[in-house]
């Protein structure tokens, strides 16, 4: 199947945990999920400091019960610039390989890289993906974009069961919320195709350390 970027006059669906999610049929979605230990509290309250000026200065009062519902009225424009801005925080952060990092473990990585591969060509179809030692990146179109945090769900309960029971250990792998972007121009798909490219360069890793696969022929269409 080929997917297109985002249609601004086609249904899309918006809901939100802690973090917005967007979601289309049809379309290309960037998504990362990261180890339960990736981001320690020092740096989570400090994105989260950064965050609550960006809005002080946007005239929400995070300290207010109902900060929530008056940032989502915020403008298009501003709610964009939110989510990138706190994106490429958090995305710096987690190049930093904080945690156990378990991820730098060929084998245990490969649990991952087959979850991601076991269900292309059926249930979505890969664009590319890069595992790091502590959270990965995935670009992959969607033919229902209500399956999109399902799917991504399904990812962690398998390789958390599979990687816990190798380890003989219990307990959270995964950070029970991820991250999702809906692709919007063939210009932000290229700059997501080179950043999950240059991601493990970004963080100074080892070849052995990381496992990258593009895929030759993009799964999208133009507009």
């Amino acid at each position: 199947m080929r997917y297109h970027f985002f249609d601004p006059e086609a249904a899309i669906t918006i809901s939100a945990a802690r973090l917005p999610h967007w979601e289309q049929n049809g379309g290309c979605f960037f998504i990362t999920f990261r180890t339960a230990d990736s981001l320690p509290n020092g740096i989570c309250k400090a994105l989260a400091t950064d965050q609550a000026v960006w809005l002080r200065a946007h005239g929400i009062d995070t300290t207010a019960h109902d900060w929530k519902a008056a940032a989502s009225r915020l403008s298009v424009a501003d709610r964009a610039a939110l989510r990138k801005q706190t994106a490429k925080a958090w995305q710096h952060a987690l190049d930093g390989c904080h945690g156990a990092c378990l991820l730098r473990s060929p084998s245990l990585r490969q649990h991952v890289v087959d979850a991601l591969r076991y269900g292309n060509g059926v249930h979505y179809d890969l664009e590319g993906f890069v595992v790091m030692p502590n959270h990965v990146h995935v670009l992959a179109g969607f033919a229902d974009g209500g399956t999109v945090r399902r799917q991504c769900r399904n990812w962690k309960h398998f390789t958390a069961s599979t990687i816990n029971r190798t380890l003989q250990r219990h307990g959270r792998f995964w950070q029970k919320e991820s991250y999702d972007h809906l692709v919007r121009t063939p210009e932000s798909l290229e700059r997501l195709r080179d950043y999950i490219a240059g991601n493990p360069r970004q963080a100074q890793l080892r070849p052995d350390e990381y496992t990258l696969y593009l895929r030759p022929t993009s799964i999208m269409t133009e507009p």
